[in-house]
């Protein structure tokens, strides 16, 4: 294979190690683990890396990401993530043995997607503890579960809820103790076992590495932590995981000594921005072929820490190179930490190549 720039680096043993460490925590407290593929576009030797790692099913919110895995013969239950677009739900029953919900509506769709295909589908309700991204409000938990128990071909088989996404909410043995206490009562209304509770996510681990879990949560969609190696609630590094499990890398096309601030009146950037720049007289500035085409620009973090990110057009990023511990010269490549923004967009960019470092 030609190795050409920019490229995305994956270290499929350091994350298959990290997924080890976290599955194993998740698995001691009697849970079982949806490990989650969506910031790499579900890529073939991530999943390796989970499967090998002791996953239980893999998770993933874009319906092309889970057709890519059927027929693959990964033999793991896939779920689906994101909430189901009603016109998708043939797509769905079809790629996908779990789905999360929160309308009788689009689970009734499913239904019918399921006879016609003459499969069974589980839907997980999710329930809205607080974040306020999906889920049913918790005084309408049970109407929704009733009137899904007895749709032909689905299995209402538990509850779930979701936090620090939207709103940033930090999981608590308060609102995690909550989704156990809704899920009770919808037992004694409804008279479903209703054995999954999928409440915990990567930002749920520092609540279960300190015994604060309630042992009722028995499902885990834990993605981040095992990819990048952190504590999503701080970004801090997770005691024991590797951080450098992936590598963004560009390759220099210019350099020049230029001043720090732009000449001229200043109006908006070309992303109808405007950016404070500080002065640091004239540097040795250098310009690599990756832009925000492709990354998040203020997500990346230089192998080299005296390397600074200035910023980035559409096509091109901007480094003050002037301290940087290595003599850069044009044509030289440059590497990057990715955090999970920018992880997402090299993922999904078709202009930066994807690279399988197994060692």
């Amino acid at each position: 294979m030609y190795i050409r720039t920019p490229r995305l680096e994956i270290f499929t043993k350091r994350i298959e190690e990290n997924a080890r460490a976290i599955i194993d925590l998740c698995h001691n407290a009697g849970g079982s683990v949806a490990c989650i593929t969506k910031v790499t576009c579900a890529h073939s030797a991530v999943v390796r890396a989970f499967r090998t790692g002791g996953a239980d099913m893999i998770a993933d919110s874009r319906i092309l990401n889970l057709q890519s895995l059927v027929g693959t013969g990964l033999n793991m239950p896939l779920m689906l993530l994101r909430i189901p677009a009603p016109n998708r739900v043939a797509d769905i029953v079809r790629c996908a043995d779990y789905s999360l919900n929160s309308s009788v509506f689009t689970i009734e769709k499913l239904s019918e997607a399921a006879v016609f295909f003459n499969k069974n589908h589980k839907v997980i309700i999710m329930v809205d503890v607080g974040d306020l991204r999906e889920g049913v409000w918790p005084d309408h938990v049970n109407d929704v579960v009733r009137g899904s128990a007895n749709l032909p071909n689905i299995d209402v088989v538990g509850l779930g809820c979701n936090l620090a996404c939207y709103g940033g909410v930090i999981p608590s043995r308060n609102n995690m103790q909550m989704l156990v206490d809704i899920r009770d009562e919808c037992r004694r209304v409804t008279g479903l076992e209703l054995p999954i509770l999928s409440g915990a996510n990567s930002a749920s681990l520092p609540l279960l590495l300190n015994n604060q879990m309630p042992k009722e949560i028995n499902h885990y969609r834990i993605g981040e932590t095992i990819l990048l190696g952190r504590n999503v609630i701080d970004r801090s590094p997770w005691q024991g995981l590797h951080q450098d499990t992936f590598r963004v890398v560009a390759e220099v096309v210019e350099i020049e000594p230029k001043p720090s601030i732009p000449i001229g009146n200043r109006g908006q950037d070309a992303f109808g921005g405007t950016t404070n720049i500080v002065d640091r007289g004239v540097r040795r500035r250098a310009i690599c072929n990756i832009g925000r085409q492709d990354i998040v620009v203020d997500g990346i973090t230089p192998e080299d820490p005296g390397i600074i990110v200035l910023g980035g057009s559409s096509d091109h990023l901007i480094l003050d190179i002037e301290e940087s511990q290595d003599k850069i010269r044009l044509g030289n490549e440059i590497a990057f930490y990715p955090g999970y923004g920018s992880l997402l967009a090299a993922s999904t960019s078709p202009y930066v190549q994807k690279v399988v470092i197994e060692s």
